[in-house]
């Protein structure tokens, strides 16, 4: 799991330096916090751009199970990396990849039980309505 955090922030310390490079070489004198507010800011917007369509669609073709879906999902793979952070920062567990991964499965694995159990109410529900159609005609 170490590796695996020391290989993000490798990555990221990287892009960092290379932007404080860009900040030096055209001398905007951008402070530390200056970047992150325009750096994090232009990222959030880009990711805008690319999100809002998609959820537009889904929206659309009315697939509103999906935008939950990828807002929980995103949002267990944060609660998972904080408490792992948590753990190794307090010293009350072991920070371990494999607990992240076996917790997002975990998430998957029921989401899926929670999808099959779903759809078969929603085929017993669409039955009944036929069957209930049907009926109804006869008289």
């Amino acid at each position: 799991m170490s590796r695996f955090l020391y290989a993000i922030v490798e990555i990221i310390a990287k892009i960092h330096n290379y932007l404080l490079k860009l900040n030096d070489s055209f001398e905007y004198n951008f402070s530390d916090k200056e970047l992150h507010f325009l750096i994090i800011g232009a990222l959030g917007m880009a990711m805008i751009f690319v999100v809002h369509p998609v959820f537009k669609w889904l929206v659309r073709t009315n697939h509103i199970m999906v935008i939950s879906w990828i807002y929980v999902f995103t949002l267990i793979i944060v609660i998972t990396f904080a408490i792992e952070i948590g753990q190794k920062v307090t010293n009350t567990g072991a920070m371990d990849f494999a607990d992240i991964v076996f917790g997002v499965v975990g998430f998957i694995f029921m989401f899926f039980v929670f999808s099959v159990i779903r759809a078969i109410y929603h085929v017993v529900r669409r039955i009944l309505y036929r069957y209930r159609e049907g009926y109804e005609d006869e008289y």
